[in-house]
């Protein structure tokens, strides 16, 4: 996988170095009212990707963070299941272990079971 990793980055790399080689003209990028940049065309738009990238990775890391608060409301959620799930366990093994106890003794004569 890093092996793509490398690339995918080394091909977008070489992507930019050629489209700057052919992109070298200045313009004019208004930001602001009164505050005007000129640089080289290649500059501007590889800043505006770079811009773009972190923005990118800002939203993946903020959804992740999210992924991770979810998953631990629901292992809480699932712990409170399984301890109530217990609880029934054991109330309907004492529940069954007074039911045995309400049963009328079998008698054993010879072996076998006589009602």
């Amino acid at each position: 996988m890093r092996q793509i990793n490398f690339v995918v980055i080394f091909v977008i790399a070489l992507a930019l170095v050629l489209f700057g080689i052919e992109n070298t003209e200045r313009v004019l990028i208004h930001v602001a009212p009164g505050m005007d940049i000129e640089a080289p065309l290649c500059v501007e738009l590889i800043i505006a990707m770079g811009i773009g990238a972190v923005f990118a990775w800002v939203f993946s890391v903020w959804a992740q963070v999210q992924g991770y608060m979810s998953f631990g409301k629901q292992v809480q959620q699932r712990e409170v299941r399984i301890q109530e799930l217990e609880q029934d366990v054991q109330r309907y093994q004492v529940k069954l272990e007074e039911q045995s106890l309400m049963l009328p003794a079998a008698q054993v004569e010879d072996g076998e079971v006589v009602a």
